[in-house]
């Protein structure tokens, strides 16, 4: 892989959750970052890599701050 540059997966994921906060236009929350991180950790495991992917599927699953509270799908939902 000479020449190719891979993020380790705490920044794809902590990018893909910032970018999910920037879309929706809603400041940073500690218990909305905990699920999405967590659906984001599992989207990466499933083979997603790259941050648009996880922040689209993000953002597509989780619509506004409330999807974070209640009934929050999990990543398997995501797909």
């Amino acid at each position: 892989m000479a020449g190719r540059h891979v993020e380790p997966a705490v920044a794809v994921i902590s990018e893909a959750v910032r970018r999910w906060f920037e879309f929706y236009e809603v400041p940073p929350d500690e218990r909305a970052s905990d699920t999405l991180s967590g659906a984001a950790v599992g989207l990466y495991g499933d083979g997603y890599r790259t941050v648009d992917d996880i922040a689209t599927l993000l953002i597509g699953a989780y619509v506004g701050l409330w999807a974070t509270r209640i009934n929050a799908p999990t990543s398997e939902a995501v797909h």
